[in-house]
Order: C-alpha cells, then structure tokens, then sequence
C-alpha cells in the first residue's frame, strides 16, 4: 500500500512504513529513518562543543599563548575527552547501526520506541556529565583515575549514557533477527554489515568494562564504598576507555567500505577475506587496551608480554588486511569503470572533488600511517616505557579518532544528507575543501604530538615551561617548536570542523529538498559506469573482485611496510640510546 510518506508493508503481522531510495534502491523503514537522523544530529552538536573545547586545549599548551589558568585547563581537557572520544563518536556509530541493519538489509528497525528511549538515556547522561564537569568540581580527566574523585553525577551521567548505548545495540542486534525471520535479504549479510556486527559486539564488551568499574565508583562517590584499588580501576577502566576506540575502528572501515561502494561500484577484493579481518577485530583487539598498562608495576611481565607482542598483532593483521583491500578495491572498480592506463590513473582520476570521496581516502591513509603506526609501537612493550606518560599517547589517539575516524564520519555526512535527510549539501564548493582542511589539521596536530612525545613532554602537563615549578626542568628547544606547530594545525581543524559542522546544520535547516536520481553527483563527478549502472546499490549485495591486477595497490602497500619498518626500528635505535642508564 502506498501513502504520503511510503509504502506500508506488514511483514510477521507488523505494519512498518517504508520509503525507496532513488539512488541504490534500498528500502528504509521511515522509524529508523527518524532514528538515523537524531543520533546524527546528536553527534554533530557534541562534536562542536569538543571541537571548541579542543581548541582550547591546543591554544593552552602552545607556550607562547597559554590561554588557560591550571584550573580551567583541566576542566576544558575533561570535557573535550568526554565529548570527542565518547559522545560525538557513540551517537553517530548508533546512527550507522541503524543504517547497517534496517536500511541495508531492507527491513523494518525491531522495536523503535526502545531505540527511542536509548536515544534519550544517552543525550541524559552525556547532557548531566558535560554539566557537571563544567560546574568545575569533576576534572578528573578522561580517565578519572581513582583516587581522584569526581561528583557523583559525572559517573551517573555516563552510566546512563552507557546504558542507553547498550539498548541501542540490542534493537541493532534485535533487528539482524528481524531481517533474518521476515527474509528481507539473501546468504550472509552485507560486508558493512559485518563490519557493523564487529562493532555492536565490541560495544557490548565496552560497555560491560564500564559498568563494572563505573558503578561501584559512583557508589563510592556516594560513600557507600570505602575504597577502590587504583591499578583494579586502571585493569577494568581500560577494558572500556580503549575499547571503545575499537568500536570506532569497526565502524570507520565498515564506513570506507559503504563509501566505496555508493561512489564507485567497488567491491571487496575477497569478501571472505575482508569479514575474517573484522573477526581478527572481534577477538583481538580489545587486547590493545593492555598498552595503557605496560609501566604498571602490579602487573606480571607475562601478561604484559601475551597481550602486546603476541595476541595484539593478530588484531594489527586486520587493520593491515582492510589496508589492502579498501584501496584495492576502489583500484579494481576504478579500472573496470575504464581508468586502466598506467599505475596511478585510477587514483588520479578518482571523484576527489566529492568531499565523501576524500574525506574516506584521506582517513584510510592517514589512518594507517600515523594512527596505525604509532600504535604498534606503543603497543611494544619494550618501546612504550619510552613514550607512554608524554603527548605520544595523545598524538596516537588524534591518529586513529580524529584523522582516522572522526574524518570517516564526516566523510560519510556528505552521502547521509542527500540519503537520509534527502536534502542537497549546502555550500558546495566549501565542502569540496572541508575534509582536506580538516585532515591536513587533524594530520598535522598528531604529527607533531607524537615528535614532541618522543623528546619527553608529559601527557597531561598544564605548563611545560614549568614557570611556576620550585624544580624546573628545560625541555629541548624543538619540544616548543612542536606544541607552537600542534596550535596552529589546531586551528586549520577547527577551521575545517566548523565548516563541517555549519555546512551539516545548514543544509538540514535549509538545503533544498532531493527528488533527483544524481543526488549524489552535485558535489563532483562519478564514474559515467556507475551513473549509468547504478552500481551504488552494491553496497547493499554480495561479490568480490578477485586479487588480480592490482600495481597501484600494491605499491602503496609496499610503501606502507617500508615506512613502517623504518619508523619502527628507528624507536629501537632511541629505545638502545637508555640502555646504558640501567
């Protein structure tokens, strides 16, 4: 039956309303629709105010500015943990379990109004933690590393948050049993999919860590317990604290993939290949967490050894598998859709005007160089002694969440608007150059957080002039020259995550409304194969490319291991330089 707002189908004696997409032909039920929608704006808001609050940041450790009292700075860098690493990144992941499950696999979202109430739960929670860190009580940092004590309703504030994320997972995993009953789709279900089962079932082990550790903190906030053992703390917080990144990992390749796919027609190389590196993900890389914990006395060297040298490079092994076979399999669609003269035609002739298209290719590169590399290194244990208390950390995690995924993310906005809100992209020229801005920024405050890490500045040092110390310590010249460097990359980001986030706002409030079947082309050309193909349904079907002729691909690839080995070894070299010391 057809109405205004889409087709009514009843599938198991449920009525659900649905709309067709005119651009890959997928059914979206209109409540997830709804859903997708709110967390997304959800999402960009949170990412605003950590974006503003990381300016702040950046603007204070750059000496020669030093905009914030201690005070202050430590509240500002709380907040901007919590709203970047967690809020901004969980609500948006939500957005796209919604889409992996009931867009893609053509079904209607199991139980919407619980899904509703996650959605509130979250926005409560993350609303009453902002709130109370910024009253000035709680800069406990990220972290929130006991003794350090914080009120009470900074833990409450992320308990409801996470038990919100947690519903949110249930109606993900409760609508793959829908589509599985009501067969909605055919054989296994799509890669991105997949991808986004990766991260739902890491999300649980998420949430479960934080549960255990942050319910009998907020409990002895309250005085009802009298004492928690810091390294417990440190063990279990972790288990949450890292893992959630890893959520973000699953989602941010499972969203090069979907983009991919929209854009070009690619399909994985080998689709066997490409799920068995998600379940490497699955198995493997909560261990990463174990890095935060090497310079633990507490701890035995086994454990230590186990969890980095040995089990974290199976989970490496799939970051090192979806880094062949994202570029190759845009190469493959790019040389089927005729760009097959010489090494690198395909790559020069790729959609780069389209800021979906650059904003995923940029995130995968920049990705594997700096996030990827760098966290091999700290996750050796051996070498993590040398940098795990300075701004390495941090440059590491601006590697993976903010050059890694947060670029993804964006990256994916620009399809989402015309797909999902079905309005065209306002300011289309500016978003062209929106992701460049932004990557290069992001890009370059890693960059020099990790080379001012590797000359020892601390991690979480309010002045590293130390101008008010009693004992001052002088740090090399050059440490200044990178945190002077950080600010200014810092603020190229903000520039390129305003722009970001008016350009989302803008084109929700006020972008024209999308009937057209080339709504995806408004922001640079496609490939006239899949205009005329409308291969972008694939990203919704089975099929695989086969490794076959693949030269681009594989000199990348090779450039990769090259620079890795390089880098890697060349941290030996500093690691042997403090050898005689003992």
């Amino acid at each position: 039956m057809a109405t205004a707002a889409g087709e009514i189908g009843v599938i198991g004696g449920i009525a659900a309303k649905f709309r067709t997409c005119p651009v890959t032909a997928l059914k979206i039920d209109l409540a997830a629709e709804r859903l997708i929608k709110a967390n997304a704006v959800a999402a960009v808001v949170f990412l605003a105010i950590g974006g503003v609050l990381g300016l702040l940041v950046a603007l204070t450790r750059w000496p020669a500015v030093h905009l914030l009292d201690s005070d202050t700075f430590y509240m500002v860098l709380t907040a901007h943990g919590l709203n970047v690493l967690l809020f901004w990144i969980i609500f948006f992941e939500m957005a796209i379990l919604y889409f992996a499950s009931a867009v893609l696999l053509n079904c209607r979202l199991a139980a919407p109004q619980f899904a509703w109430i996650a959605f509130v739960l979250m926005v409560a929670g993350a609303l009453l933690t902002d709130f109370t860190v910024l009253q000035g009580d709680s800069s406990v940092m990220f972290t929130s590393y006991v003794p350090l004590r914080a009120s009470p309703n900074f833990y409450l504030g992320l308990i409801l948050f996470a038990v919100g994320a947690l519903i949110g997972c249930m109606v993900f995993f409760g609508t793959l049993v829908v589509a599985r009953e009501e067969r909605t789709y055919e054989g296994s279900v799509p890669l991105v999919t997949f991808g986004a089962i990766a991260a739902a079932v890491i999300a649980v082990f998420t949430i479960a860590s934080g549960a255990i550790i942050l319910i009998p903190t907020w409990l002895w906030s309250l005085g009802y317990i009298g004492h928690i053992d810091t390294l417990m703390y440190k063990l279990v917080w972790w288990g949450m604290g890292h893992s959630s990144q890893q959520i973000n990992v699953s989602a941010h390749v499972a969203v090069w993939y979907a983009i991919a796919a929209i854009l070009l027609g690619a399909k994985p190389l080998s689709e066997k290949v490409s799920r068995t590196a998600f379940l490497f993900y699955i198995l493997f890389l909560q261990l990463a967490s174990a890095h935060h914990l090497l310079v633990e006395p507490g701890l035995s060297s086994e454990w230590k050894v186990f969890n980095t040298s040995y089990a974290l490079y199976l989970a490496v092994l799939g970051s090192l598998i979806h880094g062949m076979t994202v570029p190759g399999a845009i190469e493959a669609a790019q040389r089927r859709n005729g760009y097959v003269h010489g090494m690198f035609e395909w790559l020069r002739r790729a959609p780069w005007g389209n800021p979906a298209f650059s904003g995923m290719f940029l995130s995968l590169v920049m990705f594997g160089f700096i996030g990827g590399i760098s966290g091999v290194v700290l996750g050796t244990e051996q070498l993590n002694i040398m940098m795990h208390n300075t701004l390495y950390v941090p440059g590491h995690f601006h590697g993976t969440v903010v050059a890694g995924t947060t670029l993804a993310f964006m990256a994916l906005t620009y399809l989402v608007l015309p797909l999902i809100f079905r309005r065209e992209v306002m300011w289309p020229g500016l978003a062209k150059w929106q992701p460049w801005l932004f990557g290069i920024g992001a890009g370059g405050i890693s960059l020099f957080m990790l080379g001012a890490g590797t000359l020892g500045v601390a991690r979480r040092h309010w002045d590293i002039t130390f101008a008010d110390a009693i004992l001052s310590f002088d740090y090399p010249a050059t440490a200044f020259l990178m945190l002077g460097l950080n600010g200014i990359f810092a603020i190229l980001a903000t520039v390129g995550g305003a722009l970001y986030v008016a350009i989302t706002v803008a084109s929700v409030l006020f972008g024209r409304p999308v009937h057209e079947r080339n709504a995806l082309h408004a922001l640079g050309p496609l490939p006239q194969r899949v205009v005329e193909s409308g291969s972008s349904a694939q990203v919704g079907r089975h099929g695989s490319e086969g490794f076959g002729h693949l030269p681009g691909t594989y000199t990348l690839v090779a450039v990769f291991f090259v620079a890795f080995a390089l880098y890697y070894f060349v941290n030996w070299k500093y690691l042997s330089e403090l050898w005689p010391l003992s």
